[in-house]
């Protein structure tokens, strides 16, 4: 899931990529003393890469949107390689006065805040090299102590992911941070599926359930997995609800209110499509039914291409559909229970996706997809070339060769 925006984040950088008050607070640290906004803020924050992606001024977001709450990504392992947190694990510390605190600070002089996430895709996580959960819980107490935050993500996903250790590592150092931070609103993102999330979701919420910590949401990613427009989401978001309900005996309204999604705004990485009508569509679902949180990815995507539909190709600093700038954070900010200034409709047709955006189809002679990968994991309705051909997974896999015996891959013919 969210492939893109590490290797957007890779090439741009050089790397791979609650209310109440704080009980660990810096000395000195102006930013520690701001008053936490109530959690339907943080529940609502987008997300957004403050030193990538030609990183919006979110002043000005909140400004035009009325959203106060952003959710800044990521922090990984410092050289991704040390039990130190770094922005896009690079090799410098995060700190009260890098350039990430200063957007911090003017975002709070203008009446928001932020939440930081922890992980994305790829890079190294604190969880894969900090060896235990208390080693964990310091390196990114040491985030919330910089930047005073009163509100954390979670963005669990590969290779991470995948490894039991880490997993355990950061939910253990989730519970540690949220006995230790009064009040700090701890939200856990997971990939999702159509059955609401994979194998290694359900392994994550059942170590959470040993461990006895309760996040205050837990939030599937519908998108990068053959979903198409806002029932896909929904149906998928209904069967995550049935799994928390299975797994912590919550009922289904309680699951509701510890259950989020984080979307994709426009075109993903699988060349699957999410418009206005989808994000209002599911935002409308999402407070009839009491949902926890409603994030997406990203701010910086939140603007239109020129031309709109960007050649049908995907991009990081925007949407590849018609839209007015910031149209899609919008509907956090409803979610947290503002009213958005109103914005003219979009004024170019919305695109339909051709063969060759979407990685070649069974005609062949598109446009190859990304190169497989015998190292990277892939989801159902992942896309990659192989030996000249595009090809379509159908089914979670990793180190299954297209074309091979595990039957793994759809052949979608020359490219």
């Amino acid at each position: 899931m969210r492939r893109y925006r590490a290797a957007i984040a890779a090439a741009a950088s050089g790397a791979m990529i609650g209310a109440g008050a704080l009980a660990v607070v810096v000395s000195g640290n102006a930013q520690a003393a701001t008053a936490a906004l109530s959690n339907n803020w943080y529940a609502s924050a987008p997300y957004d890469m403050p030193l990538d992606n030609n990183p919006p001024n979110l002043t000005q977001v909140l400004a035009a949107t009325g959203e106060k709450a952003f959710e800044l990504a990521f922090v990984l392992a410092q050289n991704n390689s040390s039990c130190a947190p770094a922005w896009d694990g690079g090799g410098s510390t995060v700190s009260s006065s890098d350039a990430v605190g200063s957007q911090i600070n003017a975002l709070r002089a203008a009446g928001g805040d932020v939440s930081v996430s922890f992980g994305g895709y790829n890079g190294t996580k604190l969880g894969q090299v900090c060896g235990s959960a208390s080693a964990t819980a310091a390196a990114e107490q040491q985030v919330i102590n910089a930047y005073g935050l009163h509100a954390i993500d979670l963005d669990l996903e590969e290779p991470e992911y995948e490894n039991s250790g880490a997993i355990a590592n950061e939910l253990g150092a989730a519970q540690i941070l949220q006995r230790n931070n009064s009040g700090l609103y701890i939200s856990v993102t997971i990939p999702g599926t159509s059955a609401g999330t994979g194998w290694f979701g359900t392994q994550l919420l059942n170590e959470a359930k040993s461990l006895g910590f309760t996040p205050n949401d837990y939030s599937i990613m519908p998108f990068d997995g053959g979903f198409s427009g806002a029932s896909s989401q929904i149906s998928a978001l209904q069967a995550f609800n049935a799994i928390l309900t299975g797994t912590f005996g919550w009922s289904a309204a309680t699951a509701y209110a510890h259950e989020g999604i984080s979307s994709m705004n426009g075109r993903t990485d699988s060349a699957e499509y999410f418009y206005q009508s989808d994000f209002q569509t599911v935002l409308n679902w999402a407070e009839s039914n009491h949902l926890g949180r409603y994030s997406f990815w990203s701010v910086n995507r939140d603007r239109q291409c020129n031309p709109p539909d960007n050649n049908g190709t995907l991009s990081g600093t925007c949407s590849s559909v018609p839209q007015n700038s910031w149209d899609f954070t919008k509907y956090d900010a409803e979610f947290a229970g503002a009213t958005p200034p109103q914005s003219p409709p979009p004024t170019s047709a919305s695109p339909t996706p051709s063969a060759s955006s979407t990685g070649g189809g069974g005609g062949g002679g598109g446009s190859c997809a990304p190169a497989w990968n015998a190292s990277t994991a892939y989801s159902s309705g992942n896309q990659v070339s192989y030996n000249g051909h595009n090809w379509t997974a159908n089914q979670w896999n990793y180190n299954e060769v297209p074309g091979g015996p595990s039957g793994a891959w759809n052949d979608n013919g020359p490219c």
